[in-house]
């Protein structure tokens, strides 16, 4: 049991790369809650992708000793995909510190990140990491954050405000942990007399059911305690409870102010959710203020590759939300690709760590369509229809007006790349904004722009016009109204529903030629001659024609009347002809079409 003014529980917040791992890493090694030999680089990165790509996909919360002060750090994502993982996070603490790398200096999603600790009403403690670095701008990036901070800019108070930290050497990370513990206020008992716990995440075990993570915000419990989920209305008493160390390691009891897990023995699903409070069951206590639920601005299908895997895919899914609440999904059907889900994401990234994990963790074959977003479509009747997908969208003479989402971006980025940042924003349809200098040599820039564009590979292209310099954030903003048309790719005269997508309507010939364009490209060849063609607006605007696999059906003769030959081949000709005609001729497209259709080149 622990005296609720010995804990201080925090996370860190920062942009994507900016070395959070490697200071939890630190951590972990000064406190001893990890023995030196058994350390390993982003060992709260438990995930196979998050090793392989360097990034953290979901939050961790451990749990440290620290000169008799108990420290929970939550590590969270960097990416602005995963920032409904960072806001869950910001709820179960007090404090964050808000990392920056010397090297890089203040980017936009430490605009973001620091923007919602503050509503959060956390203590916000500044620290700069690389400063090791031969390419370390120390003074540059501490004036930066002290002006984003309100901070006073002279030496001393620069010195005094904002901590340098070394993840690679360990240099400045006592005074951390100290600062830590000096800054960072101690959890506020809750007045209810009995135990309310915010749950921020969950797992699922086969064995043990639904293992609830939460923070404790007033009582304390063991492991005889009846318990109850205020929202989902269950009662149960806990197989085991426990704290991050960082594994799951059981404890006696779990009180106020202490982060930790309830292993619940409820294995239905939709009973336990983030947002949901834990209270005991006996008492009648007022659930704590839950989370927004997050609301998915990318929607892709997933179809498996086969349809005898359909079950094993909607089971994987049902899995995996219970580990990633982001991502929505729900059934549907297509007359080529038979049956899938629409599954709606957060972020293209999203996209992609979902689809990866399903293939890598459940073994799955899959198919992506191209990813959309949500319109909304008035028709001739002024009745309002809400769309998500390409191959759902009406004709066009049934329109009477398209609204779209559209997303505010910040980037900041070195002056010397402005202009080229100008050309291209104007290519994706953007309205530029206001425009500041912010820092040495670097520029804040404002845009507005269709969601639409921002997924048209936006990223990438920021990043290759800039070199990698640029940084990037955004959120969701109104509707505007859109002129945008539906594009649909035929192959042999049948449309593709996975090929389906919703463009500008300035764009259309472009897109049009380029899609078709790319699949005569990587479609294998039939026994049969197959038209590739690009339709909209009633009329094939784009064609190609992928020649017929031919085999050589007078291989085997040699020499004699060429009537011989002539016959086989006219009777060749008839039989593909027969082939179309009875609808044996149907195309059969591989999976690896389907992703190098979407993937860029």
């Amino acid at each position: 049991m622990e005296k609720i003014n010995h804990i201080r529980n925090f996370c860190i917040i920062a942009h994507i790369d900016h070395g959070k791992s490697t200071l939890a890493d630190r951590f972990l090694e000064l406190t001893g809650t990890i023995e030196k030999r058994k350390m390993t680089e982003q060992v709260l990165d438990r995930m196979e992708l998050e090793k392989e790509r360097g990034i953290t996909i979901k939050m961790k919360p451990v749990r440290m000793i620290y000169d008799d002060y108990v420290l929970n750090l939550v590590d969270t994502p960097g990416h602005i995909d995963f920032s409904y993982e960072v806001s869950r996070a910001l709820k179960a603490v007090e404090g964050a510190i808000l990392l920056v790398d010397a090297t890089q200096g203040v980017q936009a999603q430490t605009l973001t990140t620091l923007e919602m600790a503050r509503e959060a009403g956390l203590m916000i403690i500044p620290v700069i990491t690389k400063i090791d670095s031969s390419l370390a701008r120390i003074t540059e990036t501490k004036t930066e954050l002290a002006k984003i901070l309100g901070l006073p800019v002279d030496q001393e108070s620069l010195s005094a405000e904002i901590l340098e930290v070394s993840g690679k050497t360990g240099q400045g990370i006592e005074q951390l942990l100290q600062k830590i513990i000096e800054r960072v206020p101690p959890p506020k008992a809750d007045n209810h007399a009995g135990f309310r716990g915010l749950i921020f995440d969950f797992k699922y075990s086969n064995h043990t059911g639904v293992t609830v993570y939460l923070r404790a915000f007033g009582g304390r419990i063991s492991k005889k305690d009846k318990l109850a989920f205020a929202a989902g209305q269950r009662k149960f008493v806990p197989i085991d409870i426990g704290i991050f160390t960082p594994m799951e390691t059981s404890s006696e009891t779990l009180g106020t102010g202490e982060i930790g897990y309830i292993t619940t023995g409820i294995k239905e699903p939709g009973i336990a959710l983030v947002g949901d409070t834990v209270v005991s069951a006996d008492k009648n206590l007022p659930p704590l203020n839950g989370y927004l639920a997050p609301k998915p601005v990318v929607w892709a299908s997933l179809y498996p590759e086969s349809q005898n895997d359909w079950n094993n895919l909607r089971q994987a899914l049902e899995r995996l939300r219970l580990s990633d609440s982001s991502f929505t999904h729900e059934e549907e059907s297509s007359g080529i690709l038979g049956r899938g889900f629409r599954c709606g994401f957060l972020g293209m990234l999203h996209l992609e760590i979902v689809a990866e994990r399903l293939r890598r963790e459940f073994n799955l074959s899959l198919v992506v369509t191209s990813p959309s977003i949500t319109y909304e479509i008035f028709n001739k009747k002024n009745k309002k229809l809400i769309v998500y997908s390409p191959s759902q969208f009406p004709v066009d003479g049934e329109i009477q007006k398209i609204f779209e989402p559209w997303a505010k971006i910040k980037i900041i980025t070195p002056a010397d790349y402005l202009g080229e940042i100008i050309q291209l924003v104007h290519r994706h349809e953007a309205i530029v904004g206001q425009s500041e200098t912010f820092g040495e040599n670097r520029n804040s820039l404002e845009l507005n722009m269709p969601l639409r564009e921002l997924m048209r590979d936006f990223f990438d292209e920021i990043k290759s016009a800039t070199s990698g310099f640029a940084s990037l954030s955004y959120k969701i903003t109104e509707p505007q109204e859109a002129d945008v048309v539906k594009l649909e790719i035929l192959v042999a005269d049948e449309p593709v529903p996975a090929f389906t997508r919703i463009v500008s309507r300035a764009r259309l010939q472009e897109e049009a030629e380029a899609a078709v364009e790319k699949l005569y490209k990587i479609l294998p060849r039939q026994l049969f001659t197959t038209k590739i063609q690009a339709k909209t607006l009633g009329r094939i605007i784009a064609s190609r024609t992928l020649k017929a696999l031919r085999k050589d059906v007078t291989g085997y003769l040699y020499g004699g009347d060429i009537t011989r030959k002539r016959k086989l081949w006219e009777q060749q000709k008839e039989g593909k002809k027969r082939l179309k005609e009875r609808g044996r001729g149907q195309v059969n497209i591989p999976a690896a079409v389907f992703l190098k259709m979407i993937k860029k080149e």
